[in-house]
């Protein structure tokens, strides 16, 4: 992994449900100190179990910044320790969930993330690698998504796909 002297730029992780895909993105920003931005909320006790299970692995010099749908803000706030948000798929069904212009919400996201003065490293799940989803909504949001992980994908400066807990390097 990059020390952190040498991470700089935007990095995408993209990678399937339990893939290995946040620990990687953890690797990648460090040790140092850095603000994790938690896309999620605790609706139930299994996804209560899942946050806890995240902040326990990140240990205690991690500042965690819990922001569902305001994403850009987060990020435009930022005074320069590397920020890791996870996950972007769960940013987007928050704002499908609250009727928000999706591509417009993507495009101020692009936006603060090439503004950024600090190291941000994004993940986000790979919902597409299956079958063509039964209902309307399950489709619309797997289009959204992928659509998404292409947008952030050619802002990023770096693009890693995570499987089985191996990393591969697309850009």
């Amino acid at each position: 992994m990059a020390p952190l002297g040498e991470l700089q730029g935007s990095i995408l992780v993209l990678g399937g449900r339990a893939s290995g895909k946040s620990a990687f993105a953890e690797q990648l920003i460090g040790a140092a100190d850095a603000v994790y931005v938690a896309t999620a909320e605790a609706g139930d006790a299994e996804m209560r179990a899942r946050i806890d299970a995240h902040r326990a692995r990140r240990g205690q010099n991690w500042t965690t910044i819990e922001e569902p749908l305001e994403l850009t803000g987060a990020l435009r706030a930022g005074a320069g320790a590397p920020m890791l948000v996870d996950c972007l798929t769960i940013w987007l069904a928050n704002l499908m969930h609250q009727g928000r212009d999706l591509e417009l919400e993507i495009t101020y996201l692009c936006q603060a993330l090439g503004d950024a003065s600090f190291p941000v490293v994004l993940v986000s799940n790979d919902v597409g690698g299956g079958i063509v989803p039964e209902n309307a909504l399950a489709r619309a949001f797997s289009d959204a998504s992928g659509r998404m992980n292409a947008v952030v994908a050619a802002a990023a400066d770096q693009v890693y796909l995570v499987t089985a807990g191996l990393p591969q390097k697309l850009k």
